[in-house]
């Protein structure tokens, strides 16, 4: 060995490529050639045929088709079975050695659960049959209900377009009309012609603009001790309600005296010209106002007079009343 130089004949170093590379051809590598070694020169003949390595022992014979291989010594390795080769039917593998061969107890095989008495048994196909009887029997009759609530529907949709509708088909929808429209609604409404007018007061429909059936209101009222009186039926409960009236004032602001069940009703019921309307241009001058009386179920008496003190120059032409303590 030279300086530079481990020696490439050593195993560890013999690299059997060097012949591909300039400086493995430098140092002598040969490319393999005639079943001879390959590399540098003086390497280790690593060539052996297949299945002649030995570990620790002789070889042990390659087992023949149909025979069963001997059984590995101690210190030997079992020799595999000749290549292309099986183990003959019902004869062991070279590659295994039951544990009983080896000195250990004999394996058993533990039955699965519903095994007994060396006779299996299957799944439990009666509970499977079961349940799949009760999912039929579950679809089967959901379509039923299907189909009968489709005929039942149809049969309602032809009764109905086929026929006159009677009394009492004819009157539900009203009925349910009336429920949801409210209290507020079914309450009363009178216009100035309907009214029971006192002395001196009429009615007119000269000056346009009036709400009233017709454009008719009432006219006199600014004379002390006219009056206009309504009687309404229908009220629903006792309680506080909401008194509307519709007129129309010019010039100063106006006030009269509200009566309820012949009781004055608090302070003047107010008539402002809320539309700035000059004096006697009352086709401008129309408005609305309101007040909150107590009314009892049943029948109320409700006026509007011109009384001392009160300033009564104005037409009026509705009253109307809506449920509870409203605006408008």
């Amino acid at each position: 060995m030279t300086p530079g130089n481990n020696g490439a004949s050593t195993p560890e170093d013999d690299d059997p490529f060097g012949y591909l590379y300039a400086d493995g051809q430098a140092n002598g590598a040969t490319p393999p050639s005639g079943g001879g070694g390959y590399g540098y020169p003086g390497s280790v003949n690593r060539v052996r045929a297949v299945g002649e390595r030995q570990y620790g022992g002789q070889q042990a014979p390659t087992a023949q088709y149909g025979q069963q291989a001997p059984t590995a010594q101690y210190g030997q390795v079992p020799q595999q079975q000749a290549y292309g080769q099986q183990p003959g039917y019902g004869q062991p593998n070279a590659h295994y050695a039951a544990p009983e061969t080896m000195g250990g107890q004999p394996t058993t095989r533990q039955p699965l659960p519903g095994e007994g008495g060396g006779r299996g048994r299957g799944p439990n196909t009666k509970g499977l049959l079961i349940g799949a009887i009760a999912v039929v029997a579950a679809v089967v009759i959901g379509i039923g209900v299907a189909m009968l609530g489709g005929d039942s529907d149809d049969n309602k949709s032809d009764k109905v377009t086929g026929s006159t509708p009677s009394a009492s088909q004819s009157a539900e929808p009203s009925q349910s009309a009336s429920q949801s429209a409210g209290a507020a609604a079914e309450l009363p409404k009178i216009d100035a012609k309907a009214l029971n007018l006192g002395t001196g007061v009429t009615t007119a429909s000269d000056v346009t603009g009036a709400s009233a059936d017709g454009g008719v209101y009432v006219q006199g009222l600014n004379a002390v001790g006219a009056s206009v009186t309504w009687t309404v039926d229908g009220i629903p409960k006792d309680g506080l309600y909401t008194l509307f009236a519709g007129y129309s004032a010019t010039g100063e602001n106006q006030s009269m005296t509200l009566t309820v069940n012949g009781k004055p009703f608090g302070s003047k019921l107010n008539l402002g010209n809320f539309t700035s309307a000059a004096d006697g241009d009352f086709a401008k001058g129309w408005t609305q106002t309101y007040a909150w009386p107590t009314l009892n179920k049943g029948t109320n008496t409700i006026s509007l007079s011109c009384q001392d003190g009160d300033k009564c120059n104005v037409l009026l032409d509705q009253l109307w009343l809506k449920d509870g303590k409203v605006k408008k």
